[in-house]
């Protein structure tokens, strides 16, 4: 599953960044009627681009979850109320009205719209920073890490980086490997090559060594048994 459709398909996920209405101004100014708080659903429509149905429909699909996030329809002497105070001018006998978290969780839903699409890349990436940030290490135990949620951002970034470090390892690591074992064993037997010349040729030297001692000695007893005159120290060179 993709990671932006994590939002899409999982309300688990989608009720753990419901707070992370700062990312809807990162995409356009959402226009809130003048109590600064709510929206309607033509408010939410013309933020997102689409028809004012789509939204209906929406709100229809996913009503317990909305309504949990702050979507309420006021009627009666509440609707009446609510038009005096933010001066809306309506004839409507119901209004439906939406809040900034609303609207974000409308965001997390709306699969054919561009601004939707949007606020979900920044909702993600906005997650995403927060996770990596280091946090202060106690001293005094290790702290286990909360498990990872299914369907969760976390457990699909968790299983994407699990296979690219695969990849890495499959690709990159394990032939460097290979080729690094294959150097060292060759590399080995130069050096055990070496070694049994060198070794080889101390035995050669210290062999003709000890054989031009023995000439030399050889001589000098000739020589005493001979009678040659001449000083024991010219004999042995």
């Amino acid at each position: 599953m993709a990671i932006e459709a994590v939002l899409l398909e999982s309300p688990t996920m989608r009720a753990t960044v419901a707070d992370r209405v700062e990312v809807l101004d990162r995409v356009r100014a959402l226009t809130l009627l003048p109590d600064g708080v709510h929206v309607t659903s033509e408010g939410v429509a013309s933020y997102f681009e689409v028809e004012e149905k789509a939204i209906r429909s929406m709100v229809i699909d996913h009503r317990a979850e909305l309504t949990a996030n702050g979507y309420t329809v006021i009627t009666g002497g509440r609707l009446s109320a609510f038009k005096a105070l933010s001066e809306l001018h309506t004839r409507a006998r119901a209004l439906a009205l939406f809040n900034r978290r609303t609207v974000l969780n409308v965001a997390m839903l709306l699969r054919d719209s561009e601004i939707a699409r949007q606020v979900r890349f920044y909702l993600l990436d906005a997650e995403e920073s927060m996770r990596v940030q280091p946090v202060e290490n106690h001293v005094g135990g290790a702290v286990d890490n909360p498990p990872l949620v299914p369907g969760s951002v976390d457990e699909a970034v968790s299983r994407l980086a699990e296979r690219v470090v695969q990849n890495v390892i499959t690709r990159s690591v394990t032939p460097l490997l290979n080729a690094l074992v294959l150097e060292v064993g060759s590399n080995s037997r130069k050096l055990d090559a070496v070694v049994d010349r060198v070794d080889r040729l101390e035995r050669i030297v210290l062999d003709d060594e000890e054989k031009a001692i023995a000439r030399r000695r050889m001589r000098l007893l000739r020589a005493l048994d001979e009678g040659v005159e001449g000083a024991p120290e010219q004999l042995l060179r």
